[in-house]
């Protein structure tokens, strides 16, 4: 099979996508077999943890695959996570109905207490799944091509798009934060109550939204492995090395900046559907600036240009965020930013970089 070839030469793939499915597997089977009591058993809230860790390693490859092996520091791609994010939770929003507070069979609670006389236009749709579906992929990937396509044909390049990229996010945020925009304000969507007509409280809900998680990041990983194996990806790796040369040889850059990037933020969009219904809420905060630096550092912790080795990193990253906000909370952003000075001092291609040279060693 063609996407058994991709992974002949990628041994960290391999290993990557056998532990996801071990973990597919085991999951699910120490939650619903095991008793409370049992050492082993993995609570619903463990569970509902792993599968927001798995989105997060999804917006991980998502980002590697932009700044691994297309050299494109983007510090906005929070903002295409959170735009996937509230396209799943506009729909999830539309399914309570009548079993909102306020009883209104079609405007969701927030819009009934802002005394909203009727549905805006840009909710109508996501009633049903396939629209809310296909705006999880459209909405990221158009903000994408027309951001790019305006920075990439005017060549604006480096630490200057970096800063662009983080502009579009914070004026996203400050945007979603006004209540005139029809998405919460401040509050943002919550209290949802079904997904496809499944309870999402009940605990077979949190397992099969942990094992579509696990199934949408090996997919996410096969698909970006055969771009960055392909013509496109070759290129594109030209284009992070030499820039110019490419461009002289007689590569359409822009074009090429453009694909990867756009696909990109399509990725980082699913991620962000498939994090909301887990976590059960999206609000502005997850426009932040910070967010997206926070994903960078991610990919840099677990290893540039490796697809595998940026999941690696949102997976450990996240882990140590959830341990330290737990035990030692003011110390978390210390750490975080610490862990990114020494990563970028000492391990300048991260742990699985340590890994690799380690094994070469040997």
């Amino acid at each position: 099979m063609g996407w058994l070839n991709l992974l002949k030469q990628d041994r960290g793939g391999q290993l990557f996508l056998a532990l996801l499915a071990l973990g597919t597997l085991l999951v699910p089977l120490l939650n619903l077999l095991l008793p409370d009591g049992h050492p082993l058993h993995l609570s619903t809230y463990t569970v509902t943890l792993l599968g927001k860790y798995l989105a997060f390693a999804l917006l991980a490859i998502a980002v590697d695959l932009a700044w691994g092996y297309l050299g494109i520091l983007s510090l906005g791609h929070g903002a295409f996570f959170a735009l996937g994010g509230y396209a799943m939770g506009m729909y999830l929003m539309r399914q309570i109905g009548e079993r909102g507070v306020y009883g209104d069979p079609i405007l969701p609670d927030f819009m009934v207490f802002l005394n909203w006389d009727a549905l805006p236009w840009f909710w109508y749709g996501f009633d049903m799944f396939w629209f809310a579906a296909l705006m999880v992929l459209l909405v990221p990937g158009l903000l994408a091509f027309l951001f790019g396509w305006l920075a990439f044909r005017s060549r604006v390049t480096g630490v200057y798009l970096s800063i662009m990229t983080q502009a579009l996010t914070y004026a996203l945020m400050l945007a979603f934060f006004r209540n005139e925009m029809g998405f919460g304000g401040n509050n943002g969507l919550t209290d949802f109550k079904e997904l496809l007509g499944f309870d999402l409280q009940a605990d077979t809900t949190r397992i099969g939204l942990f094992v579509i998680s696990a199934l949408m990041l090996a997919l996410g990983y096969i698909v970006c492995r055969a771009i960055v194996q392909s013509r496109l990806g070759r290129v594109a790796v030209a284009v992070r090395d030499a820039e110019d040369r490419t461009r002289f040889i007689g590569y359409r850059v822009e074009h090429i900046k453009l694909a990867i990037f756009t696909f990109s933020a399509v990725l980082a969009g699913i991620a962000g559907a498939l994090y909301v219904p887990q976590v059960g809420i999206i609000n502005p905060g997850e426009f932040s600036p910070l967010n997206s630096i926070e994903i960078v550092i991610w990919v840099a912790v677990g290893g540039r240009g490796t697809l595998y080795g940026a999941a690696a990193g949102a997976l450990m990253v996240n882990y140590g965020k959830t341990y330290l906000t737990g035990a030692l909370p003011e110390v978390w952003l210390f750490a975080l930013g610490a862990l990114f000075v020494l990563v970028t001092i000492l391990l300048p291609k991260g742990v699985i970089g340590l890994m690799n040279r380690k094994e070469a060693a040997s």
